[in-house]
This record gives C-alpha cells, sequence and structure tokens, in this order.
C-alpha cells in the first residue's frame, strides 16, 4: 500500500502546528490521557482510519492502557474494562462521530451522562478531541496514509 500523497497538514506549512496546538488544548482540560486515547481510538475505529486506529493504539499503550481494554475499546459497551466516565466519553464520541446516524445526533442522554462526569473544561477537551480525531482521519483516510508508516 502506498499513501496518495503526504497528509495535506504536512503540505500546508501552518497547517499542523495549528492541529498539535489544538491536541496539546485537550491535554490541558482535565480529562485523562488514557481517556483521551481511547476516544481517539474509538473514533479512528468507527472512521476506518488504519493510519489513526494503529498510531491510537501505539499511543494508548505509551500512556499506560492495558492490551485487554484496547482489544475491547470497539466492543465497550459489552466489556467489563471501562469505567462509567469512560463509557460517558465513549458513547459521546460515537454520537459525534456519526452524526447522520439518527435525527438527533447528540441526544440529551448521552450529553447529560457525560455531563455527569466531566465538567466544562473536560466536554470542551473530549469534544475537541473527538472533532481533531474527525479531522485526521479524513485526511489520512482520504489521502491513504499507510499505517504503521509514523509521519
Amino acid at each position: 500500500m502506498q499513501a496518495r500523497m503526504k497528509n495535506p497538514a504536512q503540505i500546508l506549512p501552518e497547517a499542523l502546528p495549528a492541529l498539535l496546538n489544538v491536541l496539546k488544548a485537550t491535554k490541558k482540560g482535565g480529562v485523562p490521557e488514557r481517556t483521551l486515547e481511547l476516544v481517539h481510538l474509538r473514533a479512528s475505529q468507527i472512521n476506518g482510519c488504519s493510519f489513526c486506529v494503529d498510531g491510537g493504539a501505539r499511543n494508548a499503550k505509551k500512556a499506560g492502557e492495558s492490551d485487554e481494554r484496547l482489544f475491547a475499546v470497539a466492543a465497550w459497551r459489552e466489556a467489563p474494562y471501562f469505567t462509567d466516565a469512560e463509557r460517558a466519553a465513549l458513547a459521546l464520541t460515537e454520537a459525534a462521530t456519526r452524526l447522520s446516524d439518527r435525527a438527533d445526533p447528540v441526544p440529551d442522554e448521552i450529553w447529560n451522562e457525560a455531563a455527569k462526569h466531566y465538567d466544562e473544561q473536560g466536554l470542551a477537551a473530549l469534544i475537541l478531541m473527538i472533532g481533531l480525531t474527525n479531522l485526521f482521519n479524513r485526511l489520512n483516510a482520504t489521502t491513504r496514509q499507510v499505517a504503521g508508516a509514523g509521519w
């Protein structure tokens, strides 16, 4: 497999630093890094971005994630490994990633559950991580970035 081109964020010199600054900001929102990595991994799985699934699993391992949890993140509802806060973050991730799947893309039930576990700053960090991950998924999938190839 070969990429169609470099990642667009690498080609336009001002794009990548801006995106990385948003990523840095998400890490200052009070959400545990492991949770942010699970959010990234789940959105990437949904979007079928092999580059981000591969990189996300590696980053999650570096953040201290266990193999059991990484293997189960795609089936988090049925797996016993996740806290209520992590489940709320993963539900929010799925809803905000699959916007066209329902008339009310992020129903109050999902929002309210996330809001029980995260304050406004934490919710902002989660939403930014979900949005940024979806952006990276679209950049990488469109240009067919190769999993494991790195930047």
